[in-house]
């Protein structure tokens, strides 16, 4: 059970313990429940040039509907340019580019670049 859903549920047995359950408030709960479990997470990654949200993507990937969605071989075509236009579609930031993971210096290839990993609940 979600938090959401526990939270759902404690307010209808309150409302049960004070007598106030009636049909409507049970309906209503009841749709509630069923609306949050139908929520999905959805996961955007984007490589960007560097740590500024505004920078140029390198990189992108969805994942929607519980399924990889790869984006289109042509990048003007993505439908994000930066994280910011992302970030104004409703996409939420929950994890920014982890500095350790750098490289830090051109002659030192195994850094993991600038990646960004964003969240949107539908």
């Amino acid at each position: 059970m979600t938090l959401e859903q526990s939270e759902i549920s404690a307010r209808l047995e309150s409302a049960l313990e004070a007598g106030e359950l009636s049909s409507a408030v049970l309906r209503e709960g009841l749709s509630a429940l069923l609306q949050s479990s139908a929520r999905r997470q959805d996961l955007l990654y984007i490589q960007t040039t560097t740590t500024a949200p505004s920078s140029p993507a390198v990189g992108m990937t969805l994942v929607q509907n519980g399924k990889m969605i790869a984006p289109p071989t042509d990048a003007d075509s993505w439908p994000y340019q930066n994280v910011l236009d992302a970030i104004n579609d409703g996409w939420r930031v929950v994890s920014f580019p982890n500095m350790a993971l750098l490289a830090l210096s051109a002659d030192d290839p195994h850094g993991l670049g600038f990646e960004f990993i964003l969240e949107k609940w539908s």
